[in-house]
């Protein structure tokens, strides 16, 4: 699939005709499964109510609660300290929420062989699997990423029993906003 560079454009045939270029290939009856089918209709139930008006964070909240989920994880970057303790509070006005920082349990660099940003200190690594362990632990319904490390992202979803969601994805250069690479042309010339 090329989807990124058809000549049919996904905002004309599949967006308004939901156009097949598969010819049916695609095995689709995991949508009758009654684990998915809530996620699917209430995303689409809150398009239809909401359109383009609520922020992800307010997305979160409602879908958690058309869901029925009374418990939330936060997995967040210990650069976001700040933010995470916000968004808890955001949150705990409706939920029960664990969160979890990423240097929880950290891991010593030097026995796992890991590399150093200073060679001659003691360094701590992030822990992502003990993330998802603890908020296992605490049998959250639904865990929300906020600006973990590539590579801790993939592995604390990995690990996670509850289905995550991501708020931050971690742009170190560019304010914790990825698409910003995208909408600067600066950016765009660089790449």
């Amino acid at each position: 699939m090329k989807c990124a560079h058809c000549g049919q454009k996904t905002k004309n045939r599949c967006n308004s005709e939901g156009f097949d270029c598969t010819g049916g290939a695609l095995e689709l009856s995991a949508y009758s499964l009654a684990e998915n089918q809530n996620f699917q209709n209430i995303s689409e139930q809150m398009r239809a109510q909401y359109g383009n008006s609520q922020t992800r964070l307010q997305e979160i909240i409602e879908f958690a609660k058309r869901n029925g989920f009374s418990r939330l994880g936060i997995a967040f970057c210990i650069g976001l300290a700040e933010e995470a303790a916000l968004v808890a509070s955001v949150l705990e006005k409706t939920f029960k929420v664990d969160s979890v920082c990423c240097k929880m349990a950290g891991l010593n660099k030097d026995e796992h062989g890991m590399a150093k940003i200073k060679p001659e200190k003691f360094e701590v690594a992030c822990n992502p699997i003990g993330q998802a362990q603890m908020l296992n632990r605490a049998r959250t319904e639904l865990n929300i990423q906020m600006g973990l490390c590539l590579g801790h992202d993939i592995l604390f979803q990995k690990y996670c029993e509850a289905p995550v969601t991501v708020l931050v994805v971690k742009d170190r250069v560019l304010a914790n906003n990825p698409m910003g690479v995208v909408y600067g042309s600066y950016w765009r010339q660089k790449l």
